[in-house]
């Protein structure tokens, strides 16, 4: 037996509105419950039973996968069966589950079944963002709450779906999204961990980079932001949820709580905050594809509209100055952090909006266009190694170099996380792409000396990334369903996006 909130079985809607709502009523439910019992556990109050709350659930079926619109990439079925997901969050994900129910709705003329699912929730999942009871307990009632509670249950998580390999049981219902619920708890905590800042100030369009100088010039442009009452940003955020709001628009409850941390995250995160959440996410992810699959492990389930990729690089042509940038159409993937999630013979794919919009941005900034544009910008294949001295390895009397790679595959340049993003972005269905700065040439004994990568940075971080935003306001001009592209999507893909 154990002391649960009352149970709601599954009940049909055809509204997206009312589906929602009872989404919002079975997670409100059941996080107050286990709240309300560790209150009580924390005041000395041991509970005689396990105490337990289970996520939503959502279920659709369909005797059809026809009528649908073969232009989009998801909100529906490819076949007709039964489908389920469990559901969190949704003050967070809401408006992003009403869209999935509309489409589903529009696209098989089917209700959608909302209900309790046997799935639990966490404990640790299910706390307030500033509620740290747990903390007050000795080590000795810390254990007992793992006869008390469900802890996390990493077998819950995995990501079988996006990767294609999950296997249902028989007679049992396919996936309806990539991630459960707990795989989505389980990544908003992490988020919060390594970039200083919560979940909901993360924008839809996010910038990657891997040195300190464009997050100091990305402060620069949101504080000036914030001084501009026209601004289409509302608010600027820093780690520690420090948010800065446009000077005309006032304070809101909860503004006091943001702290600056007294040392930067692990990988910290800066957000121009719109209202509708199409603003700009930048992240320092810092050096090496093990901090690139990281993150994009744990944003993916925010469901981002597209990622991108701004650093530097080692120049691999002779041709290339200091400075030029570089625009990836293909990856040397070479990092091996996803080897055993996405295997090397899958081809990561060039997506054309994103390679236009990058394009774009670059002629816009510099005002170059046509044949000229071609004087600091390439268009290649990027190498990506997790050997940050691959110069060092020995060449003489070896068959098979990093050079001799390099060579064959045309690569034009090299660093250690592009094709890492650029993977993880193919595996998870989320839009991406790459331009990189050309910050030195190892291969031509052009490597960077204190005074002159001084002034490369001074003179490059400022317009690089005033391309990549340019890149991000150009594919928010789109519609979603224009960038979204149906060559990320597999033969028996889920609905949600």
């Amino acid at each position: 037996m154990s002391l649960v909130p009352p149970y709601i079985a599954p009940a049909h809607f055809t509204d997206p509105d009312a589906a929602l709502q009872q989404v919002e009523r079975i997670y409100d439910a059941g996080v107050q419950h286990l709240r309300e019992a560790l209150r009580r556990f924390v005041n000395g109050d041991v509970p005689a039973t396990r105490v337990r709350a289970c996520y939503p659930l959502v279920r659709v079926h369909t005797k059809t996968a026809t009528g649908s619109d073969s232009r989009l990439s998801y909100g529906f079925v490819a076949r007709p069966g039964s489908y389920e997901t469990t559901l969190t969050r949704p003050d967070l994900f809401g408006s992003y589950y009403r869209m999935q129910f509309d489409l589903l709705l529009r696209n098989h003329q089917v209700s959608i079944e909302i209900g309790t699912s046997s799935q639990p929730i966490a404990l640790h999942f299910a706390m307030a963002e500033n509620e740290h009871l747990e903390g007050s307990l000795t080590p000795e009632r810390r254990l007992l709450m793992r006869e008390l509670f469900d802890l996390p249950d990493l077998a819950a998580m995995d990501d079988g779906i996006a990767n294609g390999t999950h296997e249902p049981e028989p007679g049992g219902a396919l996936p309806l999204s990539l991630f459960t619920a707990p795989r989505v708890d389980y990544s908003l905590h992490r988020l919060r961990h390594y970039t200083g800042t919560v979940p909901e100030h993360f924008q839809n369009f996010v910038l990657f980079t891997n040195y300190q100088f464009y997050i100091d010039e990305f402060v620069r442009v949101g504080h000036a932001a914030m001084q501009d009452a026209r601004s289409e940003y509302c608010a600027f955020i820093e780690p520690g949820d420090v948010i800065t709001r446009r000077r005309d628009l006032p304070k809101q409850p909860g503004d006091e709580l943001g702290v600056p941390p007294p040392r930067q995250p692990q990988m910290p995160a800066y957000h121009l905050r719109r209202e509708d959440g199409a603003g700009i996410t930048l992240v320092n992810i810092g050096v090496g594809p093990a901090n690139a699959k990281t993150i994009t492990d744990h944003i993916a389930v925010l469901r981002p509209h597209v990622w991108v990729m701004l650093g530097h690089c080692a120049g691999l042509r002779n041709s290339q100055q200091l400075g030029d940038y570089v625009l990836a159409h293909g990856y040397v993937r070479e990092d091996h952090v996803l080897d055993e999630d996405l295997p090397l013979w899958v081809p990561i794919p060039p997506l054309a909006e994103v390679q236009v919009a990058l394009e774009a941005a670059v002629a816009d900034v510099t005002q170059l266009h046509g044949f000229e544009l071609k004087r600091i910008m390439r268009t290649g294949t990027v190498a990506s190694t997790d050997n940050r001295n691959w110069e060092l390895l020995p060449s003489r009397h070896v068959a098979n170099t990093p050079e001799r790679r390099f060579s064959q595959s045309r690569a034009v340049a090299l660093d250690m996380e592009s094709a890492t993003i650029a993977a993880n972005g193919f595996r998870f269905r989320v839009p991406y792409g790459t331009l990189l700065c050309v910050s030195d040439k190892p291969l031509h004994g052009e490597i960077k000396l204190p005074g002159m990568a001084n002034q490369f940075y001074r003179e490059r971080v400022d317009q690089h990334l005033r391309i990549g935003m340019r890149a991000l306001e150009i594919l928010r001009e789109q519609s979603v369903g224009q960038l979204h592209s149906r060559k990320l999507r597999g033969f028996a893909e889920v609905a949600f996006q």
